[in-house]
């Protein structure tokens, strides 16, 4: 194959495939790598697909920020079925945080706790789902409100939060990257989101499988300090390093 011809097998694919790997095309095409790095670059360029690690896709793998509005009607069934799934480790007595995002204002609506739960959380969407439930006790954080998010940010929500030690934090999240870990979109939130995780005995993610392979302007926090990942489906790279890691994953499927 010729350059035009290898670009085009290469768009066809990710096209099929939604992403292609460096290693399938070397061994597909016959070629070598610095060739297929080149070929990807050239269409990177170009603006035709996206470099990610060890590949292309064919979408942006830089989450940018969107109000929340916008966000919760996209793909509303698989944060429907993350929520319930998540909503199963939620006990009776339990003291818990929840972060902000869409995926955490789906878990409070299909909450249903039994016994008295307390729940700390930064996010305005979720208390406002949260006050139907007359054994929910709501620590809403204070501080400056970020209008995309509904959420609140800033040194005051800290230090509320180091009067606090929960035993599980549900966390959303923008992007799931191999090397760059988890990030959000606000470096602000990001910020709050390691406060939480310090004072959480047990950090839970939130998050459908189009959040795998992006990041975003704020990393949170590498994946050693994650113990469940809840998703309706995760990429075989990222389960595998997963399972090395011990961070137990949940794949719901409907």
């Amino acid at each position: 194959m010729n350059n035009v011809e290898r670009h085009q097998y290469i768009i066809k694919q990710i096209k099929k495939n939604g992403h292609v790997s460096v290693l399938d095309l070397c061994e597909e095409l016959e070629v070598s790598s610095v060739t297929i790095r080149k070929d990807l670059q050239f269409l990177e360029d170009s603006g035709l697909v996206y470099r990610t690690h060890g590949g292309a896709t064919g979408h942006n793998p830089y989450q940018t920020d969107r109000p929340v509005f916008e966000k919760e009607k996209i793909h509303e069934r698989e944060k429907l079925l993350i929520a319930k799934e998540a909503s199963k480790l939620i006990t009776s007595n339990d003291s818990i945080i929840i972060g902000s995002g869409t995926t955490t204002q789906f878990l409070a609506r299909e909450m249903n706790p039994i016994g008295d739960i307390t729940v700390v959380t930064s996010a305005l969407n979720v208390t406002l789902q949260l006050l139907k439930h007359q054994n929910v006790e709501v620590i809403q954080l204070g501080g400056s409100v970020r209008k995309s998010s509904t959420s609140v940010t800033g040194a005051y929500a800290h230090s509320v939060l180091s009067n606090f030690f929960c035993s599980k934090l549900f966390l959303g999240v923008d992007g799931i990257d191999i090397d760059y870990g988890i990030s959000t979109t606000s470096a602000q939130e990001a910020m709050l989101n390691q406060k939480m995780i310090e004072v959480a005995q047990q950090v839970i993610v939130l998050a459908d499988s189009s959040k795998f392979g992006r990041k975003s302007f704020g990393k949170i926090v590498d994946f050693s300090r994650i113990d469940i990942i809840i998703s309706d489906d995760i990429p075989p790279s990222f389960k595998e390093l997963f399972k090395e890691m011990g961070i137990e994953t949940i794949i719901c499927k409907g």
